[in-house]
């Protein structure tokens, strides 16, 4: 009898969904894809998470309809809300398998699979990875590199890319924190030339900051949706040293899968002294308390125990060291999650 397909929900994150992909495609069974599409005021609000679909907009979405699937892959807190509806209408049947950390219900889902920055509880129902499962899509590469080669060749070289993220909780940027971030990359250019890159989630202000600040003679790409022109991939193959935002965990493992010279530019905790003070306090609290069961105060993540793997293992240095040529490998533990799928 032919197996049913897998499920994979997802959002709007490349990241994330090429991590289901890349699990989908090494578990070798048949699978299908539901794009999940929050409502507008969820875009970037977020709902209270529970087994739902009134956050999405249902009439961009897929159809999430019967016969259900056995197994579901599901990332991110809007898609695995969507994925614990699926579970709750085919009465428990449908295992769960969440790529992240889980906002609650930790019981209920199948697998969970964290990476490294997250805190959590040892259960039976979580396996902890290094880092993300990013893979390098090297056939993007490749054409990107065709049709940018030119231009590139035009810049001073080296040429470094200095990749930018956003802000993300707790952490802050804005004009000030990019403007010594220019200073210090500018100071890393070995006598080459600057390519600027934004992102999806890069604020508006820091957005028109560089485009009045940026140094003589660099190169500003302002991101945009649905961009052809987009010049990340091309960065990938083209570019000699890299500068990426402390946020941007996906494009940093990216880079380091490639071997490229990384430097990481961490992100400064929002408010003062104090307000930074009292989060490590918190913090602290929150780590001896995390084998509560159920999840009571959240799970803590830290992203610089992520850079701090990097930076351990010769992949990366920090933003005003010297570039390092990278010394390690990234271990690909796509096996070791494929295992523990198939194992349900």
């Amino acid at each position: 009898m032919d197996e049913a397909p897998i499920w994979l929900v997802m959002g709007d994150k490349p990241g994330d969904n090429a991590q289901l992909l890349a699990i989908a495609e090494a578990l070798g069974r048949p699978y299908e894809v539901r794009r999940m599409i929050p409502r507008k005021e969820f875009v970037y609000g977020k709902p209270d998470f529970k087994p739902s679909l009134y956050h999405l907009d249902l009439e961009k979405s897929d159809p999430l309809v019967p016969p259900w699937p056995d197994l579901v892959l599901t990332v991110g807190r809007r898609p695995s809300m969507a994925a614990q509806w699926i579970r709750e209408q085919s009465g428990g049947k449908t295992k769960v398998v969440l790529l992240g950390r889980p906002r609650k219900m930790l019981a209920e889902f199948a697998l969970v699979i964290i990476t490294g920055q997250f805190l959590m509880p040892k259960r039976d129902n979580i396996l902890s990875l290094d880092l993300p499962l990013m893979r390098v899509d090297t056939a993007k590469i490749e054409k990107a590199v065709k049709l940018w080669q030119p231009s590139f060749e035009a810049m001073k070289q080296p040429v470094t890319a200095l990749l930018i993220g956003g802000p993300t909780k707790p952490y802050r940027m804005d004009e000030a924190v990019i403007g010594r971030l220019l200073q210090q990359a500018e100071k890393q250019l070995a006598g080459g030339s600057l390519f600027i890159s934004t992102s999806r989630r890069t604020p508006d202000a820091v957005v028109d900051y560089l485009r009045q600040h940026k140094p003589p003679d660099s190169t500003l790409y302002c991101w945009q949706p649905d961009d052809s022109n987009n010049p990340y991939f091309a960065l990938l193959g083209l570019a000699d040293y890299f500068v990426v935002t402390g946020d941007s965990l996906s494009m940093m493992v990216e880079i380091a899968r490639l071997g490229k010279p990384l430097a990481i530019y961490p992100l400064p905790e929002q408010g003062g002294l104090i307000a930074h003070a009292l989060r490590q306090l918190i913090m602290s609290i929150r780590r001896s308390l995390r084998y509560l069961p159920g999840g009571y105060f959240g799970y803590v993540r830290d992203l610089g125990l992520a850079h701090q793997y990097l930076l351990d293992n010769r992949l990366a240095s920090t933003v005003g060291q010297p570039f390092v040529s990278p010394g390690g490998a990234i271990e690909d533990q796509l096996a070791q999650v494929v295992a523990r799928i198939k194992q349900l």
